[in-house]
């Protein structure tokens, strides 16, 4: 204990380099162990986004790619179902409900998605959660629209307020589906996923918005159809869908109705499961997150340098509080074991001062970042990783802090410092 509170007194008289050094060290752990909490804010995320969803059915193309555009709202898809197909497949005996979704619109930046009620029933996020309405009700009519939190908030819309689509996925769309408009008719509660950031609408309506389109091209002025003609259709046919969920019967069928749909020959198409897809994704990105990693750990490294040449270049500076040690009884050991403590007091308080840092900063940027790029970085007591992390640190400042003890070491037995009080 007393060599403790000489450790301590010491550290207490050079406050201001204390400091930096303490300083560098939480700097360089708040660091890893921020990296460490965004990515596995990151991975969770992901996998929250959906749950209890067995398959995603689209056309034939990349796995990561169809996961991607249907689930995340990211990338565009490459071609879509015709509706015959889908019904075909809605209706199999192994398939137990299905969420139809029509890509390829947007407003104002955000991706819109024509869907219908089983939505509403059957779509599960975190752990089977369900989606629910802050405000209003489910789009059911052709010209209703449902919010995502985050489009409502953004956006400053309430219910009763109307939406123009536009066609394409930009944020600044130059075809505009200016003859018809849609009304909020209801805003989701928030669910931190992407179903914050998508506008919702009927199938029927994005089949309205696309009429004469069927060449690929919008149709010339004064041929479109006007508002009050889609409402007094009787019924309109939808033609084709981008992608549908399934959840099946049986889980045990899961990988049987997977290979049935990747083989059918009447379109081109494929089944992915989202766990499978999922994993193959951070695979991909495995190597980048291992070279993340290094380099904060190099950053925690020159942090841990920075210290041990701060304790090295002052012993040369402390050989009068050593000779004094020396001349009251202190032994050699006990300036080596005075040494090493400072270090491992110095490793201690920065690590303990980084996962302060850490946990203050995402307390604060929450909400921020989730807002910002809908990225939703849970605040979880530290897991072992972060508590290996820290440990580790602390090592490392204990062995470094050998190396200007065994300087002092042999500079108390040979330099005859007890002389020179």
């Amino acid at each position: 204990m007393l060599v403790l509170d000489l450790a301590l007194k010491s550290l207490r008289n050079r406050a201001f380099s204390t400091s930096l050094t303490v300083g560098s060290i939480a700097l360089s752990v708040a660091l890893l162990i921020g990296v460490e909490n965004v990515r596995v804010g990151m991975r969770e995320s992901f996998s929250n986004t959906i749950s209890q969803t067995d398959l995603i059915v689209g056309t034939k193309g990349g796995t990561i790619q169809l996961l991607l555009y249907s689930v995340f709202g990211m990338g565009s898809p490459t071609n879509n179902l015709s509706w015959d197909t889908y019904r075909e497949w809605a209706e199999h005996p192994a398939i137990e409900w299905t969420i139809p979704y029509g890509l390829g619109d947007s407003h104002r930046g955000f991706r819109v998605i024509g869907t219908n009620e089983d939505f509403y029933r059957h779509y599960r996020y975190r752990g089977g959660q369900e989606i629910t309405l802050a405000e209003g009700r489910a789009g059911s009519e052709v010209f209703d629209v449902t919010l995502g939190a985050d489009v409502a908030s953004e956006l400053g819309y309430g219910l009763g307020d109307e939406v123009e689509v536009t066609h394409g996925i930009g944020e600044v769309g130059f075809l505009n589906h200016e003859h018809l408009h849609f009304e909020v008719v209801g805003i989701l509660d928030k669910t931190f996923t992407p179903v914050d950031r998508a506008v919702y609408v009927t199938l029927e309506g994005i089949e309205a918005m696309h009429f004469g389109w069927e060449d690929g091209a919008p149709p010339m002025p004064g041929d479109e159809h006007t508002h009050e003609e889609v409402l007094a259709m009787d019924e309109i046919e939808i033609t084709q869908v981008t992608s549908f969920f399934v959840g099946t019967t049986n889980r045990r069928d899961v990988l049987r109705l997977q290979r049935e749909i990747n083989d059918f020959e009447g379109e081109p198409m494929m089944a992915v499961i989202p766990g499978v897809v999922l994993n193959e994704m951070w695979q991909g990105l495995g190597s980048a997150e291992t070279g993340l990693r290094l380099v904060t750990i190099f950053v925690v490294l020159v942090g841990l340098l920075g210290m041990l040449v701060s304790l090295y270049t002052s012993l040369n500076e402390r050989r009068r509080e050593m000779a004094i040690l020396r001349a009251v009884g202190a032994g050699p050991n006990r300036i080596v074991a005075l040494l090493v403590l400072e270090s491992v007091c110095l490793a201690a308080a920065g690590a303990l001062a980084g996962l302060a840092l850490v946990y203050v900063l995402l307390s604060a940027g929450q909400s921020v970042v989730e807002a910002q790029v809908g990225l939703f970085i849970p605040i979880r007591p530290p897991g072992p990783i972060e508590l290996l992390f820290l440990g580790a640190v602390v090592m490392a400042g204990f062995l470094m802090g050998f190396v200007p003890a065994l300087k002092a070491y042999r500079t108390a037995l040979h330099d005859g410092l007890a002389v020179r009080v």
